[in-house]
């Protein structure tokens, strides 16, 4: 993805989110230079991927196939010092937008519409080898068990929520004719880079074309921040 086009899908995620009076930490509006002014007090942000995340998932088309996210907070699979077992993000779906079917090795996670559209939700369960079952699966909704045949589709509505857990499949798109919606996301420590299965391949993190400076920094970004400062 070039990084103009990452600029302004954040940009204009951050006009949404304040739309819906919802209120970011002060790190999200951080500039390159900002960042480069930063010290060791802030490590937590860098190593436990805290920020920006956009994703196209490999499609070259991310109005139709795309994610933005926000990671609040989070903990990590991989460093002692790091003691939260949960993580908190927000998920910004864009009418028709499909984040495609997955699932995950660890995660459980319970994901809120906080506002806007209405977000349609695929839901399979998972065979020992990865394959979708033919089996019907149970989730909870807002502390409701409901059973879903394979395939089947739920609805969440502004003020929603579902629990989702690994071996669950689930495809998310904004429902047409809905809006923009803004997505809560509750979990254990999330780690999109080894914790994803998706049913078909796909590409999670963008390779970056930078044909402009960055307006706001991607999770990804942080260890290559000295070379996108020209240093």
């Amino acid at each position: 993805m070039k990084r103009s086009e990452l600029n302004q899908i954040i940009d204009k995620g951050i006009e949404f989110v304040e739309q819906m009076h919802f209120k970011l930490p002060m790190f999200a509006y951080w500039s390159l230079e900002d960042w480069k002014t930063k010290g060791p007090e802030f490590d937590e942000i860098k190593d436990n991927m805290l920020g920006w995340d956009v994703t196209d998932f490999g499609s070259g088309d991310f109005h139709s196939v795309g994610l933005l996210l926000f990671t609040l907070r989070n903990g990590n699979f991989n460093d002692p010092k790091y003691v939260k077992p949960y993580c908190e993000r927000i998920l910004i779906q864009e009418e028709g937008q499909i984040l495609p079917s997955h699932t995950h090795y660890r995660k459980m996670e319970d994901i809120i519409n906080r506002g806007g559209g209405n977000v349609m939700i695929e839901l399979y369960g998972m065979n020992e080898d990865g394959t979708y079952s033919d089996q019907p699966t149970t989730v909870t909704m807002d502390g409701q068990k409901v059973t879903v045949e394979p395939g089947g589709v739920v609805r969440l509505s502004p003020g929603q929520s579902i629990t989702l857990v690994p071996g669950q499949y689930h495809k998310f798109w904004g429902e047409e004719g809905t809006g923009m919606t803004l997505l809560g996301e509750v979990s254990t420590v999330g780690d999109d880079r080894v914790d994803n299965r998706f049913y078909t391949a796909t590409g999670r993190l963008p390779d970056v074309i930078e044909d402009e400076p960055p307006t706001h920094l991607l999770f990804g970004d942080y260890p290559n921040i000295d070379k996108l400062s020209g240093k």
